[in-house]
C-alpha cells in the first residue's frame, strides 16, 4: 500500500478531498466515487469544498423543508423532488445541494438523469441551510447556480432565521407577500410560510401548501405539464 500511495505522488495524481483544492469536475468525480459512502463534498468553481458535521437544527429544517416539497410533487405530475443528489452542473462545478425540485425532461424539464444516476444540467429550484448568511451557499454557490440555469434559489439561515429566496434569472433577491408567504414562481402552487419553516411548525407549512395546491394556478401549471408530456415511443 505504502508503494502504491507513493507512486500515486510521484504522477501527481489526488487520492482524497480537501477543502480548497482545485481540480476540474471530471477529475473531483473520478476521485469522489471512491470516498466513503457518508463522506461529502462539493466542487463550487473549481474549488472544492468538504461539508462539515451536521448539526440538530440542520438537519430539522431540512426534513421540514423536504416535506413541503415532496408533498408538493405528489400533487404535480411531472415533477421531481430529492434532496442531497449530487448535480452535474457544468465542467467546474459538481455541488450536492440540500433539496431540488425540477420538471422531469419529458415534460419539458432542463435537467437530466444521467446513466450513473446522478442529476446532469440545472434542476428549476434548488433549497440549501445555510448557518449564516456568510455562508458558501449566499456567495459562491448562488454565483454558479445563477450562471449555469437555476430558476429560483432559497436559502434557510439558520443563524438570522430568515428564509431568502431569488429569482436566478433576474439576478435578485424577492421578499415573501404580505401575508409572510412565498410563493415560487417556477413551480405554481407551491406555497411556503416563512415563519412556519422558521418554528418548524409542519402543521401550519402544510395547511398554506394545501391551499396552492388547490388554486387555480396549481391546475393550469398540472395541465401545462401535461400537454408538454411527451411519452416514450
Amino acid at each position: 500500500m505504502a508503494q502504491l500511495q507513493t507512486s500515486r505522488a510521484v504522477r501527481g495524481e489526488v487520492d482524497e478531498l480537501r477543502s480548497g483544492d482545485r481540480m476540474t469536475r471530471e477529475e473531483f468525480h473520478r476521485i469522489y466515487e471512491r470516498m466513503p459512502e457518508d463522506f461529502k463534498a462539493e466542487l463550487v468553481g473549481g474549488i472544492v469544498y468538504v461539508a462539515s458535521p451536521l448539526r440538530v437544527g440542520h438537519g430539522t429544517a431540512h426534513s421540514v423543508l423536504n416535506a413541503a416539497l415532496a408533498m408538493y410533487m405528489s400533487a404535480t405530475p411531472g415533477v421531481e423532488a430529492g434532496d442531497n443528489v449530487t448535480v452535474l452542473l457544468s465542467d467546474d462545478s459538481e455541488p450536492q445541494p440540500d433539496l431540488f425540485l425540477r420538471i422531469l425532461p419529458k415534460y419539458g424539464g432542463q435537467s437530466k438523469t444521467t446513466k450513473g444516476d446522478y442529476l446532469q444540467g440545472p434542476p428549476e429550484l434548488l433549497a440549501e441551510i445555510a448557518y449564516s448568511s456568510r455562508a458558501i451557499d449566499l456567495h459562491a454557490k448562488r454565483d454558479i447556480y445563477a450562471r449555469y440555469g437555476v430558476l429560483e434559489y432559497l436559502v434557510l439561515s439558520l443563524k438570522e432565521r430568515e428564509l431568502k429566496w431569488f429569482d436566478l434569472r433576474a439576478n435578485k433577491e424577492l421578499a415573501a407577500d404580505s401575508d409572510g408567504v412565498c410563493r415560487v414562481h417556477a413551480f405554481p402552487g407551491l406555497w411556503i410560510h416563512v415563519e412556519a419553516i422558521l418554528q418548524r411548525n409542519y402543521q401550519q407549512l402544510m395547511a398554506m401548501l394545501k391551499q396552492g395546491l388547490e388554486s387555480p394556478e396549481h391546475a393550469d401549471f398540472v395541465a401545462k405539464l401535461a400537454s408538454a408530456h411527451k411519452p416514450r415511443g
